[in-house]
């Protein structure tokens, strides 16, 4: 028997491996495969696996066999497109246009044609309003699926037309659960987990590297370093994104080995698959910066709850270092964290934002 005569499975079917976390939606999802909506909108922070879901289910939608199924999850199933920006810019109306025109079309296998737009927060003005008469009026046999962080990242008129699927951080125990059943040591796991702050794509990322504890103790040192002075504050930024590198170049090698594991089957890397990569690696520098700052919040929440006789999110830190700043200035700086965490989301540059972070920091010190 060939595997493209593999048995056929459940068109409702819904399997969860390779998923962490979000069991409910998962649930949902394998209801709705049975008579799917023409239109959806996965939303959620970054690194939770809201593309990754969307390819379970488009798998779920026209993968009749295994096979099929896995030719899904390696973006290379006809009836299947997995629309991102163009290169590092943003989702244009070229592409909307195009998946429009294919929308239009027979599905080549099956029964049903999926369309997976990546990234949508990206997406400009134009190609939500060339996308918002097709979600009108979808083709029939047509599934559309828009990722973003947030529905308010797209024009009301094209969010209103979808039906809404959210998605939450997973917790710190079912995170490390996840990875020590991949091989990842206990303590390695939890730390991981604890580091990635619920997102279990950066979790991924960051599980097999030995830099993570480092990467920790540098952003929990901060509130003894920062100080009232500008320069300081952007020495400090300066030191805090060259701490990120060898991280980041360890997820870059994993992702570049994904790429040449692509080539020994013998397939071609397109440029789709180029950026792609691109794009995952870009969103795991920014869900890497985001987990930082929520580090260096936890430690000022921990300042407040320790002098309070509450529980503490890093029992490692030492109580005296937590109890030299007060409490009411340390709720104030857990609120310029956050901010900053909000300021990289709306695009601002993370060398400034961290400079001006570190410098309002020390001023209250």
């Amino acid at each position: 028997m060939t595997s493209e005569d593999a048995p056929v499975v459940s068109t409702t079917a819904f399997p969860a491996s390779g998923v962490i976390g979000h069991r409910a939606v998962m649930a949902v999802l394998e209801h709705e495969a049975a008579a799917p909506a023409h239109t959806y909108l996965f939303v959620g922070p970054s690194n939770v696996g809201k593309a990754t879901i969307a390819l379970h289910f488009a798998a779920a939608l026209v993968g009749r066999t295994q096979q099929a199924r896995g030719r899904v999850m390696r973006h290379c199933h006809p009836d299947v497109a997995f629309i991102g920006p163009e290169g590092r810019t943003a989702l244009g109306v070229d592409q909307a246009r195009q998946a429009i025109a294919d929308a239009s079309l027979r599905p080549v296998e099956g029964s049903r044609k999926v369309f997976i737009f990546d990234d949508a927060s990206t997406m400009t003005e134009a190609a939500a309003n060339a996308l918002l008469k097709t979600l009108e009026e979808p083709p029939a046999g047509a599934v559309f699926i828009v990722v973003a962080e947030s529905e308010d990242d797209l024009p009301a008129t094209v969010a209103s037309r979808c039906r809404i699927v959210r998605f939450g951080r997973v917790s710190e125990e079912e995170t490390a659960s996840a990875l020590t059943e991949r091989g990842v040591e206990a303590d390695r796991a939890v730390m991981t987990a604890r580091i990635a702050g619920g997102r279990p794509g950066l979790a991924l990322d960051l599980a097999a590297n030995r830099e993570v504890g480092e990467f920790r103790r540098r952003w929990l040192e901060i509130p003894g370093l920062v100080t009232p002075r500008p320069g300081d504050g952007f020495r400090l930024a300066e030191e805090m994104l060259a701490a990120h590198r060898p991280l980041l170049t360890a997820i870059d090698a994993r992702r570049r080995a994904e790429i040449e594991e692509i080539e020994a089957r013998g397939s071609m890397v397109s440029k789709a698959i180029e950026d792609r990569h691109g794009r995952a690696l870009r969103r795991a520098e920014n869900a890497l910066l985001a987990a930082g700052l929520e580090m260096l919040a936890s430690w000022y929440l921990d300042s407040v709850s320790a002098q309070h006789g509450g529980p503490v999110r890093n029992p490692d830190l030492a109580p005296a270092d937590l109890a030299r700043t007060p409490a009411r200035r340390a709720v104030r700086s857990a609120e310029q964290v956050l901010d900053a965490v909000a300021q990289l989301r709306r695009n601002q540059r993370p060398r400034l934002v961290l400079s001006w972070l570190f410098t309002a920091l020390g001023s209250q010190s």
